[in-house]
């Protein structure tokens, strides 16, 4: 089997090729995996294997669309990874979010629908359902997007939709809780604030720190997403949650007590603009039909992804001085 990974140099992507590669889905058998990223500040070669005899890594844009007729053909599925994922860059540059996200998707399905490639996974977002108070979202949730990344993951879905109803492409979406895990990149919040911390920085949290977030490990989230490869529906959504809320403000206490940092590293800043306030789903759908189960306990995974910052810092330090968000 050949399996196309798109966006497969960056944090969950090429977590799910790593896997691949190493034998560790037990109802998958051995495949043939392509990555295709663009190498931009988010995906590293890095991040995956130097050589292996099953893999093969094209450089290249997912807007692409000459690219794309050359590099699907021969597939047999498809995973779609590739996007551009920082609300806070979303704020300010959303033309790069709507051009990969939104752009890159229906290029991707429509090369994919000429070369009759046999399955297709989007990987999503729980953001693209906005906020919500109390409760948790099913996937027949109404989108409600309040960010320009958020609004352009909502349009990728619809697209995706409209690939599945018109064309019968046999594609499935899945919406994601917030990720952590080893190789995330340290813009986003937990190893931003895991790497300030080992360098002796203070860690910048929004307002008053009260925004709940439903933390899912890298690993849990690429199994859920093979369980739907393998045998999801096409046309069906499966919100993949981790079930552990937090707030910011507990996960800065958290990651303070695991850097041994003073509780007077917490820096106050001034709110993100539109932040949503609580994210929850509910992933029923996906442990019903298709037996998902989170594996990896909150509290253990933390302290694991800290432990491997701490012992990686050439890693995180050269992607850190090249990006401004420190």
């Amino acid at each position: 089997m050949r399996i196309l990974v798109t966006g497969g140099a960056g944090f969950i992507g090429s977590h799910y090729v790593r896997t691949m590669l190493d034998g560790c889905y037990p109802d998958h058998s051995p495949s043939d995996v392509t990555v295709l990223d663009k190498l931009t500040y988010a995906g590293s070669r890095a991040n995956l294997p130097n050589s292996h005899p099953r893999l093969t890594v094209v450089e290249g844009d997912v807007c692409d669309q000459a690219l794309l007729h050359e590099v699907v053909p021969g597939h047999d599925a498809v995973v779609h990874f590739a996007a551009e994922s920082h609300v806070d860059r979303s704020l300010l540059a959303p033309t790069d979010f709507v051009r990969t996200n939104v752009e890159g998707t229906q290029s991707l399905l429509h090369a994919c629908l000429t070369a009759k490639v046999g399955r297709v996974v989007h990987v999503s977002t729980d953001e693209v359902y906005g906020s919500i108070e109390q409760g948790a979202w099913t996937e027949d949730w109404p989108l409600a997007p309040n960010s320009p990344y958020a609004a352009s993951k909502a349009a990728a879905d619809l697209v995706v939709r409209a690939y599945w109803r018109t064309h019968g492409l046999d594609v499935s979406v899945t919406r994601c809780s917030n990720n952590y895990g080893p190789y995330q990149h340290p813009e986003k919040l937990i190893p931003l604030f895991v790497t300030n911390l080992l360098e002796g920085r203070t860690v910048p949290l929004y307002g008053d720190g009260s925004n709940v977030r439903e933390w899912l490990h890298v690993d849990d989230h690429c199994r859920a997403i093979q369980l739907v490869l393998r045998n999801g529906r096409a046309g069906a959504i499966y919100n993949v949650g981790g079930g552990n809320e937090r707030t910011n403000l507990q996960i800065a206490h958290q990651l303070l007590e695991l850097c041994g940092a003073d509780p007077a590293m917490i820096c106050r800043v001034p709110d993100r603009k539109g932040h949503d306030q609580r994210y929850a789903l509910d992933d029923t759908r996906i442990r019903e039909e298709l037996g998902y189960q989170p594996h990896i306990d909150f509290d253990r995974g933390l302290a694991e992804t800290v432990a491997w910052y701490r012992d990686n810092p050439d890693w995180w330090k050269a992607t850190k001085d090249r990006s401004h968000w420190r």
